[in-house]
This record gives C-alpha cells, structure tokens and sequence, in this order.
C-alpha cells in the first residue's frame, strides 16, 4: 500500500549516496561485540577471504564484508558494526 507520503527503496539513492561518499577509514566505529571504538583504517583486513573481511581490532569479531560477483553485484555486511560515526558528510 502507498500514499501521497511514502515512496519506494528509490527515493533513498541520493541520502545513501551521500552517506556512503566519504572518507571511510577517517570513520569512527563502534563494535557490535566489544563496543571499542576505533577509526576504521585501524581494522584488521584481509583479502584472499572470498572477498573483502575486516576484523575488530580489539576483539577480533567481523565488521565488514565486501564480496563482488561476476556480474558486477556488490553485498556489502555491516552487522558487525553498532555505530558507524561519520565526519563532515552530508
């Protein structure tokens, strides 16, 4: 059901898009499993996972998933993230 006041996943292009075009190691996160809360460029990546896996320094606990198909379609997991606080993006 829609109305004159909802619209579709469309209409959030352009907030998301502002959202995910930043700096994002400058990123401050909060971890899902310990709570520290540290500047993404101090995770723990690794990249011969099938994709892209980035750990919790502190706790080690997965924060982020990148995994690219063949087609060209990105999923992107942030389940290991509570907070993600962004400087200066609008």
């Amino acid at each position: 059901m829609t109305s004159a006041s909802t619209l579709d996943g469309n209409a959030l292009g352009g907030p998301l898009g502002q959202v995910f075009a930043f700096e994002a190691t400058a990123a401050v996160a909060t971890c899902a499993g310990c709570g520290a809360r540290s500047p993404v460029a101090t995770w723990v990546v690794f990249v011969d996972a099938p994709g892209i896996v980035a750990r919790c320094a502190s706790c080690e606990r997965v924060q982020l998933r990148i995994v690219h198909d063949q087609t060209g379609r990105t999923w992107v997991d942030l389940s290991g993230i509570e907070i993600l606080q962004l400087s200066g993006a609008r």
